[in-house]
């Protein structure tokens, strides 16, 4: 499913005609189709039966540093929250072009959807041309922006996989996550400073590392099972047929 879907095109046009009259996160979450395009378009949409929930990102919004959003560990729900506005004067919802933006990205991720259908590398690829440019492009600090990083998923797992941790990583202190990104980054990079993915040319060398990566982690894990399975066979005492 792409963005010519007849399905998807019903919905980003059902969007575009109500988003205006959207004024508060209650009445977004209950609006099915809306709420579908704007979690869809964050890559949230496995959050579509979770109304309370959202209801909280989005009503507690963004403004204050101990909203709920800010204490989440995945900044998708904060980079939500801040595209909708719930908690300032007049939601962005009421911009005139607010639709088209949020559809866009609906449309954007659910071209990505559709690409991880037949390939995941390749959906985590388009991710990482997505985000990456924004992330590292962006004014706050060099920790902020590996914290950023790490607290989103599909660039989390291809990070983790370009610098070959485990996933037992993620349990570790969030300082000691940044040192080791850090440390890891300088040794494959050349820096330790996230701002170089700003690049194309850093970006196209982050995602051929991830491809390698993932595809010998593949080889391995099927050399693996089929170890295991040869392992079954001879130790099986399969009854003579004679």
């Amino acid at each position: 499913m792409h963005d010519s879907s007849p399905l998807i095109g019903r919905e980003v046009a059902y969007f575009k005609d109500n988003i205006g009259e959207i004024a508060t996160a209650h009445d977004l979450v209950n609006d099915r189709t809306v709420l579908k395009v704007a979690l869809g378009a964050f890559g949230l949409e496995a959050d579509l039966p979770n109304k309370a929930f959202v209801e909280k990102v989005l009503s507690e919004g963004s403004l204050d540093d101990e909203a709920f959003a800010h204490r989440l560990s995945d900044k998708r729900y904060l980079e939500m929250a801040k595209a909708f506005g719930f908690d300032m004067g007049v939601p962005n919802s009421a911009i005139s072009n607010f639709g088209d933006r949020i559809a866009t990205a609906y449309m954007g991720r659910q071209f990505e959807v559709a690409v991880g259908d037949a390939d995941d590398d390749m959906r985590l690829a388009l991710t990482v041309k997505r985000e990456m440019p924004t992330i590292s492009g962006s004014e706050i600090s060099e920790n902020s922006k590996w914290f950023t990083i790490m607290g989103n998923p599909p660039l989390r797992q291809v990070f983790d996989t370009v610098f070959n941790l485990p996933s037992s990583f993620a349990a570790l202190d969030l300082d000691r996550q940044l040192e080791v990104y850090q440390e890891k980054a300088e040794r494959q990079f050349g820096s330790s400073d996230p701002s170089i993915f700003v690049s194309e040319e850093t970006q196209e060398e982050l995602i051929k590392q991830y491809m390698i990566r993932s595809q010998l982690q593949a080889m391995n894990t099927n050399v693996q099972s089929g170890q295991a399975a040869l392992t079954l066979l001879q130790s099986a005492r399969l009854p003579s047929p004679f």
